[in-house]
Formats: C-alpha cells, sequence, structure tokens
C-alpha cells in the first residue's frame, strides 16, 4: 500500500505557474467551518471583487450539511492571510446557524463568546499545546518501519535526526504557515512517541484561543495534503506503550498573573477538583471514551478516574509550573483535554468553573444528538 496520497506525488512546480499568474483587483476567500459532529474542517472559496479589510466585508454564505438537504448559514467571524495562495486571499473561519439563525448543534463558539463576555473583565489568557500524529495514508505512522515497530520511546521527545525525528519538514512548514496567517503559534517541537508533534498556540485572550486553534488545525491539514500524509488528533493512535495524544491548556486571569496571585490559581484548582467528572465528559467528543485509552496513569499522564495537582509534577491532572510556585503568580496547565477536544468547549468550561460565581454556574448537558456527540450548554 502507498503511504502518500497521489496528489502529493504532482508536479508541484508546474502548479506553482498558475498560482503565481496576476488575479487582477480580484480577491480568492476562502470559507473554513467546524463540521456537524464538531470534529472535522471543511472549506469552500468564493471571489471577491475587492480585498476585505475587516471581518464584516465578508458576505455571509450557505452550504448543505452532509447527509441533510438542509441549508445552514455560514457566518464570518475571524479572518486570516491565506498561506497557500498568499495575499490578497484570505482564510475566514465562520460559524454555522440553521436556516432560523440560531447556532448548530455542534456551533459551540456561540455559547463560548457568551461565557467569555461575562468574565472579560478577567482578562482571561488561554494557549492550548496541540499535539498530533502523523500517519501514511494508509493509517501506518509516518517514517516507522513497515513491518515491526521503531525503537521504544525515550529517544524521541525534541529529538534531532533521521533516524528519530520524523516529519519535520511538515512541523516546519506548517509553523511558517500559521505565522504568515497571523495565527498566535507560539512554539513547536516533537514528541514522545515517533511521528508524533505539538504545536502550541497562545496566549490568546477569551475567544481568539478556539479561532486560532481551530485555523491553526486546519493550515496543519492542508499542508499534510501538500506532503500526502495525514495529521490525526486521535487521542490513542497507536496502541500499545506508546504515548497518547493531548492537547494541554494553560490558563490564567489577571488575578492569578497579580503579585500573590498564587492564591487564586489555588482556588482555580480547588474549584475544578469538584468538577473532575464533568471536565472528563466535555475534554473529548467521545464524552471520555477515547480519552481514557490515554489517561492511564502511567507515565506522564494522570488516571482519568481521578483529580491530582502538584507543582512541576506532569503527571499530575493539573500542574503548577516551578516557576509559577516560585513566583507566586502566573498560569496553571490542565493536562487532561484530548487532542481532539474542541477548544471552545475546554476553554468555556475552564470559564465557568474557574472564573463565574457559584451562581452563574452553568449545567452539563450530555445528549445523544448529532451522533452521540457531546452537547454543552
Amino acid at each position: 500500500m502507498s503511504c502518500v496520497s497521489e496528489s502529493s506525488r504532482l508536479n508541484k512546480f508546474l502548479r506553482q505557474r498558475y498560482l503565481s499568474l496576476p488575479q487582477g483587483d480580484f480577491c480568492q476567500v476562502t470559507y473554513v467551518w467546524i463540521d456537524g459532529c464538531g470534529v472535522d474542517l471543511f472549506s469552500k472559496t468564493r471571489t471577491m471583487d475587492y480585498e476585505p479589510k475587516i471581518i464584516a466585508d465578508i458576505p455571509e454564505w450557505d452550504f448543505s450539511q452532509q447527509g441533510s438537504s438542509a441549508e445552514m448559514l455560514l457566518v464570518p467571524v475571524c479572518m486570516f492571510r491565506d498561506p497557500f495562495l498568499l495575499d490578497p486571499n484570505k482564510l475566514i473561519l465562520c460559524e454555522v446557524l440553521n436556516h432560523n439563525r440560531e447556532p448548530a448543534e455542534s456551533n459551540y463558539r456561540n455559547s463560548c463568546n457568551k461565557v467569555m463576555e461575562k468574565v472579560k473583565d478577567l482578562h482571561p489568557w488561554f494557549g492550548m499545546e496541540q499535539e498530533y500524529t502523523l500517519l501514511g495514508v494508509d493509517g501506518h505512522p509516518y517514517g516507522w518501519p513497515r513491518l515491526g515497530f521503531p525503537k521504544p520511546q525515550g529517544m524521541y521527545n525534541c529529538s534531532v535526526g533521521a533516524d528519530r525525528a520524523f516529519g519535520k519538514d511538515i512541523m516546519q512548514c506548517h509553523y511558517k504557515a500559521c505565522l504568515y496567517a497571523g495565527i498566535k503559534i507560539s512554539g513547536t517541537n516533537a514528541e514522545t512517541m515517533p511521528s508524533q508533534w505539538e504545536f502550541q498556540v497562545g496566549p490568546c485572550e477569551g475567544i481568539e484561543m478556539g479561532d486560532h486553534l481551530w485555523m491553526a488545525r486546519y493550515l496543519l491539514q492542508r499542508v499534510c495534503e501538500d506532503f500526502g500524509v495525514v495529521a490525526t488528533l486521535d487521542p490513542k493512535p497507536m496502541t500499545g506503550d506508546w504515548n497518547g495524544a493531548g492537547c494541554h491548556i494553560n490558563v490564567s486571569t489577571v488575578q492569578t498573573r497579580e503579585d500573590g496571585g498564587i492564591e487564586h490559581i489555588e482556588k482555580a484548582i480547588e474549584k475544578l477538583s469538584k468538577r473532575h467528572a464533568e471536565h472528563i465528559r466535555v475534554y473529548d467528543p467521545s464524552g471520555g471514551e477515547n480519552n481514557k485509552q490515554r489517561l492511564t496513569g502511567l507515565r506522564v499522564f494522570s488516571s482519568i478516574h481521578d483529580f491530582s495537582a502538584g507543582v512541576a509534577n506532569r503527571g499530575a491532572s493539573v500542574r503548577i509550573p516551578l516557576r509559577v510556585a516560585q513566583n507566586k503568580r502566573g498560569y496553571f496547565e490542565d493536562r487532561r483535554p484530548a487532542a481532539n477536544c474542541d477548544p471552545y468547549v475546554v476553554t468555556c468550561a475552564m470559564a465557568r468553573t474557574c472564573m463565574l460565581e457559584e451562581e452563574e454556574e452553568f449545567k452539563w448537558n450530555f445528549g445523544n444528538k448529532n451522533n452521540g456527540c457531546l452537547m454543552l450548554e
């Protein structure tokens, strides 16, 4: 079986001849949206006769949801430069509304934004560490031997060398694409399992966290298209003694960042300890079923069944970084979210648990709508 896609074998220099043609005063605008189950991304492109400068310049559009005759609306919410078609072309992240202009069931951005408005005076900053695994189109991890397994873990994290850093070209191209687009990408590194990588987005304030991470995921998939491989966000892509993939979230507010902020960090962690089960259920789209393959309590993973916290403890549910403990201010890291979590859901849950007053606490609703997708209200 081929490990790379057929389209990736096409002559890219020939393609460049056409991409470099002048386009006059026209602008190609690509609309990007999240699918009906809140996991995959879709896109389509239209021509505009002017270059949009602000999001209000972008008209709404529509599409037919897969498996349904219902027409859905695409409402632009965030604009980025297009690193594939280059300036003046744009990428537009959209919310999905139904024909009554109500949020689609998978549109968690809408409710997240309402919560972020409630806590905006706290200026919540988020950073998310997105882990992903590179696969061939045949589902086999990229760079792994066709038969058997690579050498055991222990030599791959932050590694250098052809025998251990598999797919670094892809990582570097994605990094540059994010910078060009205007995404707040802050770093990247090879992860513990071979062919597994991580990039970090943030700090972002409020709703911006979800917007930038979703678009970074779109760019990752597009870059991988060119290389003919697949980037999976599966929390446990390989069975056996191989690390899973997470999406740790770093959280701070103006209170935690000020002198003596450690007191507010400890209060937030105490609130999280009382909502462990609820958070686990919204930290991956399966309601925790897939994430439990990763959160085993072994290696550097906490147990999905128990909440734990500690200073400089990467095996805890929530970690207080050593420098934060020493400075007595800063941020904390929740290490439980799965790689395929919805950042809108995770940041919304974090804000509701840690930043709202008790009487404003939300209810958790886990419905079976949308093919079993998790519903958060």
